[in-house]
């Protein structure tokens, strides 16, 4: 009975751990803003950009991004209202978009790469609480019936090994004053999906990014 309960304790403990990762998906490795910022005043204008080759991540993304520099009290708006989907874009098709936009600043977010991790979680066994011949003897000899009730206290007392297998989506977001084409703020992150849904995991991102601008008195 001890060793069942602490399987189940266990087991309650990884899964409360797989949820508070699913929380932190994306996770920040560095940021940086120009020590000009603080002199040209908060942003207020921004066209978000996502540079995803994934049409439907790219107008979600860039929605969630959207609606995240609202709630800051910042004008936004989409790219995917001035730009069509494709891999070549010209400084012209640009320009046009963040003039339609009245854009003063570009937001844009790229996958800057992929890599995979492979996590094994060693299983747990506990051998049995006391020696061979756990059954009670029978007038057939001791320990008849022992190898049925060794079998059941292992088999309920063993975690199997888990072997996870994680995509870790590397990202590159810069914020670009588009009368100069400077980029005033950047950051880089690493996303680990398979935690949570794409559009949490994207809504999340979105959520992170525009507190790392709030930070740093961006916006």
């Amino acid at each position: 009975m001890i060793a069942r309960t602490l399987v189940h304790l266990v087991s309650l403990v990884l899964t409360v751990l797989a949820v508070g990762c699913a929380t932190r998906a994306t996770t920040i490795d560095a940021q940086w803003v120009t020590p000009s910022m603080a002199s040209r005043g908060k942003v207020q204008d921004v066209l978000v950009v996502a540079a995803l080759r994934d049409a439907t991540q790219r107008r979600m993304l860039e929605d969630r991004m959207v609606e995240a520099l609202a709630a800051a009290g910042v004008k936004a708006l989409p790219s995917h209202k001035f730009l069509a989907d494709g891999a070549h874009l010209s400084e012209t098709q640009m320009r046009r978009a963040v003039t339609d936009a009245a854009a003063s600043y570009v937001l844009m977010s790229s996958i800057s790469g992929v890599t995979t991790d492979v996590r094994v979680t060693q299983g747990m066994m506990m051998g049995p609480a006391w020696g061979p011949g756990m059954g009670r003897p029978t007038g057939m000899g001791p320990g008849w019936g022992g190898m049925s009730a060794h079998y059941g206290a292992l088999w309920g007392q063993s975690i199997t090994s888990e072997v996870r297998t994680t995509q870790n989506v590397h990202g590159d977001t810069r914020l670009f004053e588009t009368r100069s084409s400077e980029v005033v703020w950047s950051a880089g992150t690493t996303t680990s999906t398979g935690w949570d849904s794409v559009p949490s995991m994207i809504g999340q991102f979105a959520t992170l990014i525009v507190d790392a601008l709030k930070k740093d008195a961006v916006i």
